[in-house]
């Protein structure tokens, strides 16, 4: 039997519009760099997810650039190796924004729920 999770990626144009909120969801906790961000969305997502850098990182920059989000460079301290990382965390403005998207969310999937696993009721004429 095929692997599900093979043939349903989730991808590109399906996720136009939603991945602010789930770059902010994934920031609510716990700051994160953006490699960590994209770990934690494909872990979430059970493998059904790719997201690619080219379009979580200018997310990143424009929830920067709007307020949603603080970034901050990683200390030079630490003793991991490498060139610093810049970690980004939530603002209080982000949080909001977090809210309306979770509750557009429900409202867009209990909608198009219903359309597309039940019979459309024919309009009386």
């Amino acid at each position: 039997m095929p692997n599900k999770q093979r043939e349903t990626l989730i991808q590109g144009d399906q996720l136009r519009g939603h991945l602010a909120s789930m770059v902010l969801s994934v920031l609510e906790h716990e700051e994160a760099h953006g490699f960590e961000v994209l770990r934690r969305l494909e872990q979430t997502g059970c493998g059904a997810l790719k997201l690619r850098e080219g379009s979580l990182y200018p997310a990143l920059y424009r929830l920067e650039k709007q307020g949603m989000v603080k970034a901050r460079w990683e200390d030079g301290d630490s003793a991991r190796r490498g060139p610093r990382r810049r970690l980004y965390r939530i603002t209080p403005k982000g949080r909001r924004l977090l809210q309306t998207g979770r509750e557009e969310w429900n409202v867009f999937a209990s909608v198009i729920g219903r359309i597309v696993t039940g019979p459309i009721a024919r309009a009386a004429t």
